[in-house]
């Protein structure tokens, strides 16, 4: 391709919050820039890193036994310069003065607004949805979430066990301060009796899910698990609430940041390496300020700025399946 001989050097990065598939995406960046004989410059801990020009070549051998580790090996850090105009001044004038022909930002919402001012400032971004949260409105699927998920099954997995055996009462609460994503799918696929999110714009009310809890009891049911995402709050109170009133055991587990640990799933690792080959091919297609997607089961590629404005809602479906399954 004659675009290829144009692209000399790109930069990768990884911003935000951390999220289990990050590493494989790196890899797929660097690798499939090296097969097409492009430079690759590390950027660590993120938009920091670019402001502070702390960067480090790399090569395949670098990326060699990653996929299967947590967290990111450029590190990450938030960046509240970023925030100011001569912040995204300076890390533009740096991804300049390093000769980048593009930068891959592997993140979040926020990250992709970040990309987007330095759009306005002659930097080709590329960006890859990496959030535990599923909260990109671009995009149905963000590396980390299913490895959070599944951390989260296992937790509720364990906790029903000992539930179960004493009879008592789990309140989890589990990540998502905007967004009920991780809440649903842990209270889904972990049986759980009820769910609260975000979403719902209304705080917990201790009387309807004792109600329910009461109901359970009386047709049977010895043990109950209720999930609540961390925005929507008040999981201490709740479990509290329900054992004074009831009179059963309950006790109230936060799950935080373990959900974002962990080796990432088969899941996480796919998306992450499709994504980050399809990156790295769009800026050898000369294309500029995009972010890679994957909708309808498919990879795509799609404008910046068209992405930012997209809206997407979590599907109260869900929730109302696992109150059918719950009964």
């Amino acid at each position: 391709m004659e675009q290829e001989k144009k692209i000399k050097k790109i930069g990768v990065l990884t911003s935000g919050g951390d999220a289990p598939g990050m590493n494989a995406a790196i890899r797929a960046v660097v690798r499939t820039a090296q097969y097409h004989n492009v430079e690759v410059i590390g950027i660590r801990k993120g938009y920091n890193g670019l402001i502070n020009g702390e960067i480090k070549e790399m090569r395949s051998k670098d990326v060699s036994n990653v996929m299967n580790l947590g967290g990111t090996i450029l590190h990450t850090a938030r960046c509240p310069e970023m925030m100011t105009e001569e912040g995204v001044n300076k890390a533009a004038a740096i991804y300049k003065i390093l000769g980048l022909d593009a930068l891959v930002v592997i993140g979040g919402d926020g990250s992709y607004r970040g990309m987007a001012e330095l759009a306005k400032r002659g930097v080709n971004c590329i960006g890859i949805p990496a959030t535990i949260d599923l909260d990109m409105n671009c995009t149905e699927y963000t590396i980390g979430f299913d490895t959070a998920v599944n951390t989260g099954m296992d937790a509720l997995n364990k906790l029903r066990d000992t539930s179960s055996s004493h009879e008592r009462c789990s309140v989890v609460e589990v990540m998502g301060r905007d967004a009920g994503y991780i809440a649903v799918w842990c209270g889904m696929v972990g049986g759980a009796e009820d769910v609260m999110f975000p979403e719902e714009k209304e705080k917990i009310d201790s009387a309807k899910v004792i109600q329910q809890i009461l109901e359970n009891r009386s047709i049977g049911k010895r043990h109950n698990l209720i999930v609540v995402a961390e925005g929507v709050g008040g999981t201490q109170k709740l479990a509290k609430d329900i054992q004074e009133i009831t009179g059963i055991q309950t006790r109230a587990t936060i799950l935080g940041h373990l959900q974002r640990g962990g080796s990432p799933t088969a899941t996480d690792r796919m998306h992450a390496s499709m994504m980050g080959y399809h990156a790295v091919k769009a800026i050898l297609e000369g294309q500029q300020n995009r972010v890679v997607s994957y909708n309808r089961g498919r990879y795509e590629v799609l404008d910046l700025a068209e992405a930012l404005n997209m809206e997407k809602h979590l599907d109260r479906e869900i929730y109302d399946v696992i109150k059918v399954l719950a009964i």
